[in-house]
C-alpha cells in the first residue's frame, strides 16, 4: 500500500485531505509542521508527500530541501495558494514533482497522486 504524508499547518486541511486519501486506500500520515514532517520521513519513508508552501517555522521550501536530502526519490506535491504560484514553480526546480492550488480540486488531487503512485510502484 502506498504511503502518503500530508504536511499543512491548517488542521482542517489535514483532516479533509487525510480522509479523502484514506478513502482511496492509501496509508496516510499527517504532520502539522515541517519539523514533524522531517521526523516522519526519517521514520516511515512515505512514497509521496503533499506539502503546504506557507507554514510557520520551517516553511515548505526548506522542508522540501531537507526531505530530498533524506530521500531523493520522495515524490513531493506542493500545495499552494494562487499568490504563491511562482514559489511553487521554484519548488519544482528544487525537485518537487508537481503542485496543486488551494482551494483543492479533489479530482485533480486524486489524478496527480494516482499518476505518481502508479509511476513509483508500477
Amino acid at each position: 500500500m502506498a504511503r502518503i504524508l500530508i504536511v499543512d499547518d491548517e488542521v482542517d486541511v489535514l483532516i479533509f485531505l487525510a480522509r479523502e486519501l484514506r478513502d482511496q486506500d492509501y496509508e496516510v500520515e499527517t504532520a502539522p509542521s515541517g519539523e514533524e514532517a522531517i521526523e516522519k520521513i526519517k521514520a516511515n519513508r512515505p512514497h509521496l508527500m503533499l506539502l503546504d508552501i506557507n507554514m510557520p517555522g520551517m516553511g515548505g521550501l526548506e522542508t522540501l530541501k531537507k526531505a530530498k536530502e533524506i530521500d531523493p526519490h520522495l515524490a513531493v506535491v506542493m500545495v499552494t495558494a494562487v499568490a504563491e504560484e511562482d514559489i511553487a514553480k521554484d519548488a519544482i526546480k528544487m525537485g518537487a514533482y508537481d503542485y496543486i492550488q488551494k482551494p483543492i480540486d479533489l479530482d485533480h488531487l486524486n489524478l496527480v497522486v494516482m499518476t505518481k503512485i502508479v509511476d513509483l510502484t508500477g
